[in-house]
């Protein structure tokens, strides 16, 4: 009966049933995918979770055990100390009662003499016998003035507070460092003070400032060059490119050595036993290096001026010793540059003389100094060959289009813009005669 009312059917109608079979189908699989996809992910963060309440249980027992132990460390200083008072409490009360018995016991010798000397003085004031009283009276008085001045002497001046006073049993300080007790956190993030922070060519001091300055046991200083990536997650995480100086105690620090001109990333790390975090980073530049002409480099034929920004060739310059940095090439005289760069874009500008073969350029510090800058991988320039103007690479030279007129002038303006993407490149000049 069924196949029967299907055949009464249109085609299209069965061509729509279809469809809406075929298109159900694909839907309930693709949201059975994605629950099975999200159930899945559940399950992983519920084990993580669970895994989080196990680590969180370890880690309190473990803060447990050790303030367990830290207190009955204090408890047992305490104890130690309590008995170390108590020994010296007790032993200044031996010796004070000592003193006081040795006192009582001069007393009692004088009181004894003078008990005597009164019993005697007063049997000679009952002396009827003026001339027996005559004989005793004299003898009796010296005793008994000598026996009133040495008791004045011997009499002990007892003072009480003196007794009780040498100890000072005040904890008042101590008691309110042990009510501060707290478990120990990590530090507060530095902050890198930016307006406070100097520079030189090859030097930066970077200066920061720390809420946290006294539980602080350490600073960390890290810094690579700033590349103007924004993602400083990432980029913190390539430990590979970062410079690390350890164990720092100021909150300031000079790093030397840099790069001239070039710009570098800092961050400063606050560390004490509960852990370390971060400042947030500072984007920091070296001053650009003056630049000069190399005088240990330049040709034996050339000469530098004092400033070392002009050359020009002199042969009474040939008694200069040959060294493996000295441009040593026959016919074309070079000198390079003292600043060192590894990328960006760089500018020169060189006002020339009359010479109309030159070639203006960056080289690696390895290129060789036996040949013209240009004809060899390791250089790259740009260089005038009478009227016509080029640059050249390894051999290979393209010509640049330039105005001719800059040669009616008896001086010319060469201005070059190189862009450099190579490692520890110098700037280098080159001229023939």
């Amino acid at each position: 009966l069924l196949c029967f009312h299907l055949l009464c059917f249109p085609s299209f109608f069965i061509n729509f049933l279809c469809i809406s079979f075929i298109f159900s189908f694909q839907t309930l699989g693709n949201n059975l995918t994605n629950l099975v996809k999200r159930n899945s992910e559940l399950e992983n963060q519920m084990a993580k979770l669970i895994q989080i309440c196990q680590q969180v249980e370890v880690n309190t027992a473990m803060h447990e055990s050790k303030l367990v132990e830290e207190c009955d460390e204090l408890v047992e200083i305490i104890r130690q100390r309590k008995q170390v008072i108590a020994v010296k409490i007790k032993e200044s009360k031996v010796m004070k009662l000592r003193k006081l018995a040795q006192q009582i016991a001069n007393c009692r010798q004088c009181l004894e003499r003078s008990s005597a000397l009164i019993t005697q003085a007063e049997h000679s004031l009952k002396e009827n016998d003026h001339t027996r009283f005559l004989q005793t009276a004299r003898n009796v008085a010296e005793r008994v003035a000598m026996a009133t001045a040495s008791s004045q002497v011997l009499i002990p001046d007892v003072n009480l507070n003196e007794a009780f006073d040498n100890f000072a049993l005040d904890f008042s300080r101590e008691k309110k460092i042990l009510e501060g007790l707290d478990y120990l956190t990590a530090p507060n993030p530095p902050s890198i003070r930016e307006e406070l922070c100097t520079a030189s060519h090859d030097t930066i001091t970077v200066h920061w400032t720390s809420e946290d300055e006294f539980s602080v046991t350490s600073y960390e200083l890290q810094y690579t060059i700033y590349t103007g990536q924004t993602n400083f997650i990432s980029l913190y995480n390539s430990v590979d490119s970062w410079m690390i100086v350890p164990n720092i105690k100021q909150n300031h620090y000079t790093v030397h050595g840099l790069q001239s001109g070039t710009r570098y990333i800092f961050f400063v790390k606050a560390i004490n036993q509960a852990g370390s975090r971060n400042s947030e980073p500072a984007r920091l530049k070296t001053n650009s290096q003056p630049f000069k002409l190399d005088p240990k480099t330049a040709h034996k034929k050339l000469r530098l001026s004092n400033d070392c920004l002009t050359m020009e060739k002199d042969e009474s310059s040939l008694k200069k010793s040959h060294t493996p940095e000295r441009f040593s090439g026959t016919g074309s005289y070079g000198a390079a540059g003292n600043v060192f760069i590894d990328s960006g874009c760089h500018y020169w500008e060189v006002l020339l003389g009359a010479s109309t073969w030159y070639a203006l350029g960056v080289a690696y510090k390895s290129a060789p100094k036996n040949e013209w800058s240009g004809k060899n991988s390791s250089s790259w320039v740009f260089s005038r060959c009478n009227n016509n103007f080029l640059v050249r690479h390894n051999n290979k030279e393209s010509i640049v289009e330039a105005s001719l007129r800059l040669s009616s002038f008896s001086h010319t303006v060469v201005s070059s813009v190189l862009a450099v993407s190579a490692a520890a490149a110098v700037m280098c000049l080159g001229l023939t005669f």
